[in-house]
């Protein structure tokens, strides 16, 4: 996968890279979330890059979003229904 090549990656010096993708904020929150008090629900959007050839289907960076859910009798139907919902307020009510 691109985003871990190290070949493919952005390096500003040997210490800094720009990020190549989003997971990393799913990470971070699910450290710091306390289950305790409930389910976590999340979106991560940002812009990444990649060490790649702009052409037209390529872009060294473009946006990602990403979601995460955790908790109790979640199923793909939640996802499918979630996916719609945004889906329409991106581009619309379909005709």
């Amino acid at each position: 996968h691109p985003a871990r090549d190290m070949q493919d990656t952005f390096y500003i010096s040997e210490e800094i890279l720009i990020r190549t993708h989003t997971s990393p904020v799913q990470a971070r929150t699910m450290e710091k979330h306390d289950f305790s008090k409930g389910a976590l629900r999340m979106i991560s959007p940002g812009k990444v890059f990649r060490r790649d050839t702009d052409d037209a289907t390529h872009s060294h960076q473009f946006h990602q979003i990403e979601g995460l859910v955790i908790d109790e009798n979640i199923t793909m139907g939640d996802l499918k229904g979630t996916l719609e919902v945004v889906m329409k307020k991106m581009f619309g009510e379909e005709p």
